[in-house]
């Protein structure tokens, strides 16, 4: 039975076609949702392996980026009286997954589903130390002590970043030490050896830690800045005519280094139904 997984839609969320590619090429079944299905009880996430909230500009960030559909999924009511928040923490309770990219990582931040260590919201994504939106792409180091499932086995990965909102903060220093100390750190912003880095543009945000994305501690819940589902193959690469022309990485000529990630979650998902 193949794995399917459900991408949430709507309010200026633009991501999902290309995410929904990712999960295609990774071997799922991908479908799409609008929220308010999801939140007028037309469409179960039980039904679903793996949850995913992708990138775009959900209310226009109008009161801060995905502040104002976490309150939507805070406080909207499903037809059996609980809210989605409380549903999704029901989810992976249950074993299923979460994924969110950009605005679907500053989603779970304050849903208070990440990192999770209190059930509250305890990190942001504030505003880029740059004072401007950052297009860039930026080399990421793996974690590989991270609890993570949608990270393993990867050890640097480029990607594209596409935020005005992703400086990585803490509530307190207490919260950013047990983060650290938990490994709840998936992957951090480095230079080009691979060093965890604050100098930009390498850290395009400011992100403390140089943190670039975080899971909870089942590893199931992931969220991130950068976009992989903008990396699904090789020729979406800024540099793919000169590194075919020096050689480099050529035996992975059509996968791009984003794809990883889906058929990590996936591969994991698969593997719960057997």
């Amino acid at each position: 039975m193949k794995v399917k997984s459900l991408l949430i839609m709507g309010y200026g969320v633009n991501c999902e076609k290309e995410m929904a590619l990712g999960y295609s090429m990774a071997g799922a079944t991908p479908k799409f949702a609008h929220i308010n299905a999801i939140l007028q009880s037309k469409v179960r996430i039980f039904d679903y392996d793996i949850i995913n909230f992708p990138g775009g500009f959900s209310f226009g960030d109008e009161l801060g980026a995905a502040k104002a559909l976490a309150n939507k999924v805070t406080f909207s009511k499903l037809k059996n009286g609980r809210t989605l928040r409380e549903e999704l923490v029901g989810f992976v309770h249950h074993g299923g997954y979460i994924f969110g990219v950009c605005n679907g990582f500053q989603l779970l931040v304050r849903l208070g589903l990440l990192p999770n260590l209190s059930g509250e919201q305890e990190v942001s994504l504030a505003y880029n130390s740059s004072g401007k939106f950052e297009d860039r792409w930026v080399l990421h180091k793996i974690n590989p002590l991270s609890p993570c499932v949608f990270t393993k086995g990867l050890d640097t990965i480029y990607l594209p970043v596409r935020h005005g909102e992703g400086r990585f903060c803490a509530k307190n220093s207490g919260v950013l030490k047990q983060i650290i100390s938990e490994n709840l750190v998936a992957l951090q912003y480095c230079d080009p050896e691979g060093n965890p880095t604050m100098s930009y543009p390498q850290n395009p945000n400011g992100s403390l830690e140089s943190i670039g994305g975080i899971c909870d501690r089942t590893g199931r819940i992931f969220g991130m800045m950068a976009h992989p589902e903008a990396f699904l193959l090789f020729y979406n690469h800024p540099l793919w005519t000169r590194m075919i022309k020096s050689k480099i990485d050529t035996p992975n000529i059509i996968e791009g280094g984003g794809l990883t990630i889906f058929k990590n979650v996936v591969k994991n998902a698969q593997g719960d139904k057997k």
